[in-house]
């Protein structure tokens, strides 16, 4: 492996590691629920969720679930 290469996987670790670098504008996701998948999304701080509970309380176990996956990387504003 090159030298130009190993510095970069270093990078990579260490940005890996400085969670406060990352700032996620928009993705979206597939959970696979127990009755059935969901598909969750994340746009300029704001969760949707395509289930029911979410439909009518604006919040639910999938976008929860990503909110902990995603602990101390998501602004302030979009956990709930």
């Amino acid at each position: 492996m090159d030298y130009g290469m190993i510095g970069k996987i270093e990078k990579a670790k260490r940005y890996a590691q400085e969670r406060h670098r990352i700032h996620f504008e928009a993705f979206t996701v597939w959970i696979d629920g127990e009755n059935n998948d969901h598909h969750v999304k994340f746009f300029e701080g704001t969760w949707t969720c395509d289930c029911d509970f979410f439909q009518s309380r604006g919040v639910c176990s999938h976008t929860m679930a990503m909110e902990e996956v995603l602990k101390d990387m998501l602004p302030l504003a979009a956990v709930v």
